[in-house]
């Protein structure tokens, strides 16, 4: 006669949490842990390099100051290296200003969260961000104009290359894509790709485009994502 056992799953998100302050770091385990993520933990840049070398995690809980090798150079070179460059990436920032939280979202962060913070808010970002990256897979494909996005494989074509994006990138070019032409607010791209419960700067948003932008546009090439002054943006023509 068998016994009730509870099932675990098979497989839990990892996140790697690179703190070098030991007493923050043992209370973002304590947390994570708590609701069932497996945690590894680095304590300087180097280290957090190597561990993803050696077994890639499924998000970076980064700090922006560390010893060796700073969050923004480890943020950078992450994206660097084909086999991490779409690795979601949260940056711990003690530094509250404006240009330096832009600094750390053009350097690849998907999302910054300032020092000191509340755990909820935290955990409600990494909750975001892990679904937005492990959205099941849809079949078939998005057209506008040059640019084809493949739903199963995750791949992004403009002509005859390839377009690297990372998760919120892919997300937001994926919401534009299934609604051509539509001019969309900060506000609603917000809710559409980070979520309703997440609370994240409008200035976000502007980041994360100019990093489309950057990804989308070659020597060239048309800018297909346009800006609508007091309004938002549009995956459109720029002749319209």
């Amino acid at each position: 006669m068998m016994t009730g056992q509870t099932t675990l799953p098979t497989s839990l998100p990892t996140i790697l949490v690179v703190e070098d302050e030991a007493a923050l770091a043992t209370m973002l385990r304590y947390n994570l842990e708590k609701r069932g993520y497996r945690v590894e933990e680095a304590g300087d840049g180097q280290e957090a390099l190597r561990l993803i070398d050696e077994a890639k995690p499924d998000l970076v809980l980064l700090d922006w100051m560390l010893p060796t090798l700073s969050g923004i150079e480890v943020c950078r070179q992450i994206r660097r290296r084909p086999a991490t460059r779409d690795l979601p990436v949260i940056m711990l920032t003690a530094r509250a200003e404006d240009q330096d939280a832009v600094r750390g979202l053009n350097t690849g962060a998907d999302d910054y969260i300032t020092k000191p913070f509340a755990v909820e808010p935290l955990m409600a970002r990494i909750r975001a961000l892990l679904r937005r990256v492990g959205a099941p897979s849809e079949k078939g494909e998005h057209r506008f104009q040059d640019i084809t996005m493949d739903l199963a494989s995750h791949r992004v074509r403009r002509n005859d290359r390839t377009i690297h994006l990372g998760p919120t990138e892919y997300r937001l070019l994926e919401y534009l894509m299934r609604h051509p032409r539509r001019v969309f607010s900060r506000e609603e791209l917000l809710d559409a790709v980070w979520g309703r419960d997440i609370h994240v700067e409008l200035r976000t948003v502007d980041v994360h485009i100019r990093r489309l932008r950057r990804a989308l546009n070659g020597p060239g090439e048309v800018d297909l994502v346009r800006t609508v002054r007091a309004a938002g943006y549009a995956l459109d023509t720029e002749a319209e």
